[in-house]
């Protein structure tokens, strides 16, 4: 233990020791004119410049003689003498410098060698090629923009602390490239995805993130107080309930990509804040929202792999073909086939098997809540191939429009990949009388203690009782699709700065 507390105090000194060093440097550079210039026009991207010129011959571009103006951070640095290479980095990728004192004058040159891996760092020049045939840039004009104070971590072991990484989210970008591919792919997802909703004629819409009652889904909400105001309010949970007063008011295609917040455990799938988009439509039902939220995924996949065949830690998802739909009791069988019928319609079996399972039973005793129980603890991790899972009960699923032909379930779905929910939908709820009586008995449920069990929103109510029309919606949480399209293990690796404890 000694011996690994020294090493640690000696890693400090080392760092503290290059940190004075650099600051060393700094101050000289202050006194000597502009520290952090701010003046060079950069015209030129390292990853075009290799896109467009890395096929031309050492000859040719000799001959074409193209100038560049390029900057970015100093990452690999070969001091040779009279002439030397440096490879910066750009948001595009890298391109390797040749630089010499014949070319940028001595002055700079001496100059040069005196700066550090991490220093951003301007060039002006003409396109070459190396005798190992490496596009570079021979340099003409070189200049320091921004001096880093602090060393990157180790390039051959890169930052190796998991904690390190979400911590401090800036070093993972500059040193690891496929984490900095993983947040590019995230953007065009989100980008990819309001193309697909605009395609489908849906309107893009902004709803409040604190409520006055947090709605719209069954969770513990984050409280905060409104001074002005002298209320509580509420970091939402979902956007459901405004999102549905919009239908009402006749938008009749609304869509939100929005930040959710919901005060409970952390894990590989859960993060406290966290971004989904939920949509809503007029005249649809949930085989509809079944069918969007299909074209939905495999359109964002093609964005961010090419195909709709992705691989997943190590193990194929086809996402190209129609998606499995079972009711919770037909996917249990399904998996299970040691189950009969009369067992998943009895009570006291359902309750007898969930707590063998080691699981709870949901608070209502319906057989609908049993049987989704029994669901959670030993089917839904198998549901590894897209499949929506549908019907679901009434009495856990307060917003949902009760089915017209079948006794206590509702029009609902989830859709589950690789063993994750990544999708819940339904045909909404727009009786208003209905809707009364379903906010009371969560209110119920509440009261038993049940702290996310929804309140009485007496507010929304009376939006229903203005007559909203037969509608579908849904909601799809981006980071698990993120996660599924970059093979991603943890909910942490795709949201760029997640919620941590605080640091010691």
């Amino acid at each position: 233990m000694s011996e690994v507390k020294s090493q640690e105090v000696e890693v400090q000194v080392d760092e503290n020791q290059i940190i004075a060093e650099r600051r060393a440097k700094l101050a000289a550079i202050r006194s000597k004119g502009v520290a952090f210039p701010n003046d060079f026009k950069r015209e030129h991207l390292s990853g075009a410049l290799h896109e467009q010129y890395n096929t031309l011959e050492k000859e040719e571009l000799e001959a074409k003689a193209i100038p560049v103006s390029v900057a970015g951070r100093m990452m690999l640095k070969r001091v040779m003498g009279k002439a030397s290479f440096a490879t910066i980095q750009d948001n595009t990728g890298r391109i390797q410098f040749y630089i010499s004192g014949n070319s940028v004058g001595e002055a700079v040159y001496d100059d040069f060698k005196t700066w550090d891996l991490g220093d951003i760092v301007a060039a002006r020049g003409t396109l070459m090629k190396t005798k190992t045939g490496e596009l570079s840039i021979h340099v003409t004009e070189l200049r320091l923009l921004t001096k880093s104070l602090r060393p990157l971590p180790d390039k051959h072991h890169g930052m190796a602390d998991q904690e390190q990484i979400y911590r401090q989210r800036h070093l993972d970008l500059i040193t690891n490239e496929v984490s900095r591919n993983t947040f590019i792919k995230r953007s065009k997802i989100i980008q990819r995805l309001r193309e697909f909703m605009v395609g489908e004629n849906y309107l893009e819409v902004e709803t409040p993130m604190m409520h006055s009652i947090p709605g719209g889904a069954t969770a513990k909400p984050f409280v905060t107080h409104h001074n002005a105001l002298d209320m509580p309010l509420y970091l939402r949970i979902a956007p459901e309930l405004y999102l549905k007063r919009l239908i009402v008011g006749g938008l009749e295609r609304v869509f939100e990509i929005n930040r959710s917040f919901r005060n409970e455990g952390m894990s590989t799938r859960h993060n406290p804040e966290f971004t989904m988009i939920e949509f809503y439509e007029a005249y649809a039902d949930y085989q509809r929202m079944m069918d969007m939220s299909e074209g939905i995924i495999r359109a964002c996949a093609i964005e961010a792999t090419g195909h709709a065949v992705v691989t997943y830690q190590g193990k194929v998802v086809d996402l190209s073909k129609p998606f499995a739909r079972f009711t919770i009791a037909g996917a249990i069988k399904h998996y299970n086939p040691e189950y009969t019928d009369e067992q998943l319609n009895d009570r006291a079996f359902l309750k007898a098997e969930i707590a063998r399972l080691g699981g709870k039973p949901v608070l209502t005793d319906g057989i609908g809540g049993l049987q989704l129980s029994l669901f959670e603890e030993n089917t839904e991790g198998k549901l590894w191939e897209p499949t929506f899972i549908i019907d679901y009960p009434a009495e856990v699923s307060p917003l949902a429009r009760a089915s017209d032909t079948q006794a206590g379930l509702t029009e609902r779905f989830e859709l589950f990949i690789v063993g994750r929910e990544h999708a819940n939908g339904y045909s909404e709820l727009n009786d208003p009388e209905d809707q009364a009586a379903r906010f009371q008995a969560q209110v119920d449920l509440k009261d038993k203690g049940d702290d996310e069990a929804m309140h009485y929103d007496a507010d929304y109510v009376r939006a229903l009782e203005h007559g909203m029309a037969p509608t579908g919606g849904c909601g799809i949480g981006i980071d698990r699709l993120v996660m599924l399209l970059t093979d991603s293990p943890s909910i942490r690796d795709v949201i760029l700065f997640p919620q941590m404890r605080r640091e010691e």
